[in-house]
């Protein structure tokens, strides 16, 4: 699973709070890809959560 935070995200935290696991957020979200395997569940319901959809996920 390829994880990316593009351009258009604010910084509001939510994927952070739903998948702390892969997201950390300073100003912007950054994606830890070293914990994405095992925790592709929660990536997915960031990403769906994602008030800009920021989060692309392939």
């Amino acid at each position: 699973m390829n994880v990316l935070v593009n351009d258009s995200c604010i910084g509001c935290g939510a994927c952070e709070s739903i998948c702390d696991a892969v997201f950390s957020v300073e100003d912007r979200a950054v994606v830890k890809s070293a914990g994405i395997a095992g925790n592709e569940d929660c990536v997915k319901e960031a990403a769906d959560a994602c008030p800009v959809g920021a989060i692309e996920v392939a």
